[in-house]
């Protein structure tokens, strides 16, 4: 299964669930990223930690552990 961080630059998915738990998946939420929701990869990091996605109009920064826990539709 596909995850944000496996997107290319430019790139769009649409958010199928979430992996993480506890505190990592309510910030997750909390930031809008939310099964159905559409995100695009915008930025990387020159080291390529952290990433820069745009989800419900919003730009975020993301590490790449993070993006690791939210998988795409195929």
């Amino acid at each position: 299964m596909k995850t944000l961080d496996d997107l290319k630059l430019g790139q769009t998915g649409v958010v199928s669930r979430l992996g993480s738990s506890g505190a990592l998946r309510r910030r997750i939420i909390d930031m809008g990223i939310t099964p159905g929701a559409t995100v695009k990869k915008l930025k990387t990091a020159p080291f390529g930690d952290p990433i820069v996605i745009i989800v419900r109009g919003y730009e975020l920064s993301l590490r790449v552990s993070e993006a690791k826990e939210i998988f795409l539709e195929d």
